[in-house]
């Protein structure tokens, strides 16, 4: 049973309206019942139609009686709560984008943004660094499904004061890399108070593969995943949060090429990383995060010399995992139940005031952002893979904007914050228009 990418194109919607239901009707129709969609995201768009690579999974891995819930599903927003500046931060994985596109170096940026509002929304990919993870005190930490699923309006966030944490581990691998696996949950229980579930060491692991997508993006499979979602599944009381670690299998040479190229190359893990926790967290309403163990000793003793700032700290660790505890030892638990969303303590999509994306990326956050009435920011210094002109996109006015960088975005944040229209303080200001209207 196993998780992969898909591609397809589809041809253009009208205007550009109703891109859910159209996305969600003809991904269904390509996909059949065979594989359910855990991932969603249009690499580019032009004349053509849509470039669209989809996440998909095996239906096997649900249940009988389960009905696997619908990356798709959309509730609107009746209402948007004012009373706090809220943002959700979003850089995707695998896209090879410019910051946050390497180990956690967009989160300088998140802590810029987070000094412009309340409560900052943010992922792994964000701010996961090795042995580093320095995430704002007012974030949210999620996985990157629950983001998308927060802003489709069918997922809720209740903050938690800690959470048990279960570490799963691949416990065919090497034992030294085993070893220095557990010594780093042993030090993040001694030395910031993480409360471990247990360790799991599956003798009959799930295995990961990167790959390259036919848009260029990180990708993978993740093959036999069916032991641990039903192991996860049946022993789900015992846990609020679930951490994995297993090594990720790449082509000969891909750790040198990756580290000699300057930042250049796509990180090769990331994608395939993001699909499995998709899929767990999709299926089991739950927040994970995954770690890659080395793969070998001749891969652990390589001398990679200085290498690129954004990438030095991936070169300084020898488990990776540390940024993944950290995270989720408070990442909030997942609402489902759309009657408890008018609890004060649940945050949902009515929370949400702003979203902030590289430039050029449309997915299901971007789609949802539009279709709720969500500011949406785009950072054109965050270069990437996606080519996608989001100016088409049939937005209210006002509500898409193009940033230069993170910090014209962080200044943006603060006039929407302050209920200023943020052309109101640039000049030269645009006269006012008059719009002469007969009386009838």
């Amino acid at each position: 049973m196993s998780v992969s990418d898909e591609a397809f194109l589809l041809p253009l919607a009208g205007r550009h309206t109703g891109l859910i239901d159209y996305f969600r009707t003809r991904t269904t129709e390509r996909l059949g019942n065979r594989s359910v969609p855990v991932r969603f995201l249009v690499t580019g768009f032009d004349d053509s139609g849509y470039r669209c690579e989809v996440g998909v999974a095996n239906r096997s891995l649900w249940c009988a009686e389960e009905k696997p819930s619908s990356i798709f599903s959309f509730t609107k927003r009746r209402t948007e709560d004012t009373r706090t500046f809220n943002v959700a931060f979003v850089v995707p994985t695998g896209i090879g984008a410019e910051i946050g596109g390497h180990a956690g170096d967009s989160t300088p940026a998140a802590r810029l943004l987070a000094t412009c509002c309340d409560m900052l929304i943010i992922h792994p990919n964000v701010v996961n660094a090795s042995d580093i993870n320095e995430a704002p005190e007012n974030s949210l930490y999620v996985e990157g499904s629950t983001i998308t699923r927060l802003i489709m309006g069918v997922v809720g966030l209740q903050q938690v004061r800690t959470n048990r944490v279960l570490v799963v581990i691949d416990g065919s691998h090497n034992e030294t890399f085993l070893n220095a696996t557990i010594n780093s949950v042993n030090a993040a229980r001694s030395c910031y108070g993480l409360v471990c579930a247990g360790i799991w060491r599956m003798d009959s692991p799930f295995r990961m593969k990167s790959g390259i997508s036919t848009g260029g993006r990180a990708t993978g499979r993740v093959d036999s995943l069916e032991s641990l979602v039903e192991l996860l599944r049946n022993h789900r009381d015992e846990f609020d949060a679930v951490s994995l670690s297993s090594p990720i299998s790449t082509p000969d040479g891909t750790v040198q090429q990756y580290f000699s190229r300057d930042g250049e190359m796509i990180n090769p893990w990331g994608g395939v990383e993001a699909l499995l926790t998709h899929t767990l967290g999709i299926i089991l309403d739950l927040p994970a995060a995954h770690s890659p163990m080395m793969e070998s000793h001749e891969i652990a003793s390589v001398d990679l010399g200085v290498v690129d700032p954004r990438l030095a700290a991936e070169s300084v660790s020898m488990t990776f995992v540390n940024c993944v505890l950290k995270g989720l030892q408070k990442s909030p638990r997942l609402i489902t139940d759309q009657e408890a969303f008018v609890r004060p303590e649940v945050f949902t999509v009515s929370n949400l005031s702003c979203l902030v994306i590289p430039f050029g990326c449309l997915g299901l956050p971007t789609l949802a952002a539009l279709e709720q009435g969500i500011r949406v920011i785009a950072v054109k210094e965050n270069s990437n893979l996606m080519r996608n002109d989001l100016g088409q996109l049939p937005w209210k006015p006002g509500q898409y904007m193009v940033a230069a960088n993170y910090l014209e975005a962080a200044g943006f944040l603060n006039a929407l914050r302050a209920g200023l229209d943020p052309e109101s303080v640039r000049r030269p200001l645009a006269r006012t228009k008059v719009d002469r209207i007969g009386n009838r």
